[in-house]
C-alpha cells in the first residue's frame, strides 16, 4: 500500500465491510461501490507525484478513497474537497474520515458533482476525481477544462469495468489536444488524463 502505515489497517477493513455490505445488495445504487486498493493507490500516488495542493473527489460513498487521497494531500501540503449527492453516505464519510485521522486534510460536501464544479474559480484544482454516476461526465466536460490548473490530472475510476458508459467522455478527452490520455488497467480501470501545456 501507499498509505501512511498507521491507515493501513484502518483501511483494509473498511474495504472489506464494503464488499461485505455490497455482496448481497442486487441494487447498484444501494451499494457503496468503493474504489478498489489499487486504484486509490495509484490516485494517491499521482496527488503526490503532482504535488498536488487543491484535489477534487466527485462520489465520496463512505469515503473509503477520500482517505487515500487526505493522506496524500497530507504529504503535499494540501487539501482534499469529496463531494458525496446522498446525506446519509455523506455523514458516514465524515465520521470514517475522522476515524482515519485525516479530518484536517478533508472537507466533505453534502452536494451535486456538477454544481460543485460549476461554482468552482477557474484553474483552481490540480487533480480531480470522478467516481461518480458516469453518463454525467460528459456534462461536467466543459467545467472540468476550466477548472483544472495547466499539468492538472483528470483521473476517473472503473474505466475498465465500465468502459461502455465512458465511451464519449473518453473521446471527448481524446480529442482535445490540450491533454495527453493513457488508460491505466489497474483495479477496475482508471482513465488518466493529464493537461499538457
Amino acid at each position: 500500500m501507499t498509505v501512511d502505515t498507521s491507515l493501513e489497517s484502518y483501511l483494509q477493513d473498511l474495504y472489506r465491510r464494503g464488499r461485505e455490505h455490497d455482496a448481497p445488495l442486487a441494487d447498484r445504487l444501494l451499494r457503496l461501490r468503493n474504489m478498489t486498493p489499487a486504484a486509490a493507490g495509484l490516485i494517491a500516488l499521482l496527488i503526490r507525484a503532482q504535488g498536488s495542493r487543491n484535489v477534487l473527489e466527485v462520489g465520496t460513498s463512505n469515503g473509503y478513497s477520500a482517505i487515500w487521497f487526505a493522506d496524500a494531500v497530507r504529504d503535499t501540503g494540501g487539501r482534499l474537497v469529496t463531494v458525496e449527492v446522498d446525506g446519509e453516505r455523506a455523514e458516514r464519510a465524515r465520521a470514517n474520515i475522522a476515524a482515519a485521522g485525516v479530518a484536517e486534510q478533508v472537507s466533505v460536501v453534502h452536494g451535486d458533482g456538477g454544481e460543485v464544479l460549476a461554482a468552482a474559480a477557474d484553474a483552481s484544482v490540480d487533480l480531480v476525481v470522478l467516481d461518480a454516476e458516469r453518463p454525467a461526465y460528459v456534462d461536467y466536460w466543459p467545467h472540468l477544462r476550466r477548472v483544472l490548473v495547466p499539468w492538472g490530472v483528470i483521473a476517473v475510476d472503473n474505466a475498465v469495468s465500465h468502459s461502455g458508459q465512458l465511451v464519449e467522455f473518453h473521446e471527448l478527452l481524446a480529442a482535445d489536444g490540450e491533454f495527453a490520455v493513457r488508460l491505466i488497467e489497474l483495479g477496475d480501470g482508471v482513465l488518466t488524463a493529464v493537461r499538457r501545456r
